[in-house]
């Protein structure tokens, strides 16, 4: 997947509130799946329902809520500039009306999404849930230093999305069913694609699968973080006088008054950093807290090792 999937990615975010579209878009996503982000890809992992962290009888939903349909439809940099109502002539049915509909995009990565009745399934009690998690998944049946819990998914009886590859795509849409809004046939469960012209993703689903997710992220305490990095600078300024003297090289002692450079993420090497035994059951919820999947999340999505 393009980087230019990313801008729907974080549109999508704004626009509903804290859902994300699941990756790969045919995957289905449930409240109580975790996972990793690794190399821009979600692992799927397992589930904190079916693998017996939390028992059933402990958990509480929301089932089937609402969401506002004005919301869960939105595009950026496509226009409509044909729309009409045409005849056609069958062999086995004769004359026939058909509507027909062309969408252009302005430039790589504009995008329309259309969704039909979209709800969603929310764990209702996380904060009952979150505690007795944070040691389950980091002590008592798993060793995670980062995951990624769901606590709502949403599904659709239909949605559509359809990206542009360049300034140049197009779509050319029809449908015979009778259609109210000649404006409007993308989404339209009876319309289906004539032509596409530079389109990266023109996915159409009717499954009424879960593929939108929020989802809590394990992170490490920020009063944890502050004090390893005041512990890492004070080591820092001490190394290289320890260095001079150990090495007994003039040379180095030109380095002593360097200043003390600390990198933005040195926190991410705190739990690498614990000595053996030094984090345990007990003490877990001091190190460990939750905190909302975000945009950040997003962009490790579109993180690809593999290149360049």
């Amino acid at each position: 997947m393009l980087d230019f999937y990313k801008d729907f990615f974080k549109k999508f975010y704004r626009a509903t509130g804290g859902f994300i579209p699941v990756r790969p878009l045919e995957e289905s996503i449930y409240p109580g799946d975790f996972f990793q982000i690794v190399n821009g890809e979600m692992v799927l992992l397992g589930n904190i329902f079916r693998n017996r962290l939390i028992d059933e009888d402990d958990v509480e939903f929301s089932i089937g809520a609402k969401l506002s349909p004005v919301v869960w439809n939105f595009s950026d940099g496509v226009s409509k500039p044909y729309a009409v109502r045409s005849k056609g002539n069958s062999a086995l049915d004769g004359e026939f009306e058909y509507s027909r509909q062309i969408l252009t995009f302005d430039g790589q990565g504009s995008y329309i999404f259309k969704c039909i009745a979209p709800e969603s399934v929310r764990i209702a009690n996380w904060t009952q849930l979150e505690k007795q998690l944070i040691i389950k998944l980091t002590h008592t049946y798993y060793s995670f230093r980062e995951v990624y819990v769901v606590t709502e998914s949403a599904s659709a009886s239909s949605w559509s999305l359809a990206i542009s590859d360049s300034e140049k795509g197009e779509l050319e849409i029809a449908t015979n069913e009778e259609n109210e809004s000649l404006v409007d046939l993308f989404g339209d469960p009876s319309s289906k694609t004539i032509l596409a012209r530079d389109i990266a993703c023109n996915h159409h689903d009717q499954s009424g699968s879960p593929c939108f997710f929020k989802a809590k992220k394990l992170v490490v305490q920020d009063s944890k973080q502050e004090l390893f990095i005041s512990d890492l600078i004070r080591e820092k300024s001490h190394k290289q006088h320890w260095a001079l003297q150990f090495y007994n090289y003039e040379r180095y002692a030109q380095t002593t008054a360097l200043r003390v450079h600390v990198p933005a993420h040195a926190h991410a090497s705190l739990l690498d950093m614990m000595q053996k035994n030094q984090l345990n059951a007990n003490n877990a919820l001091d190190y460990f807290a939750w905190t909302d999947a975000n945009t950040d999340d997003i962009e490790r999505l579109f993180v690809d090792y593999g290149t360049s």
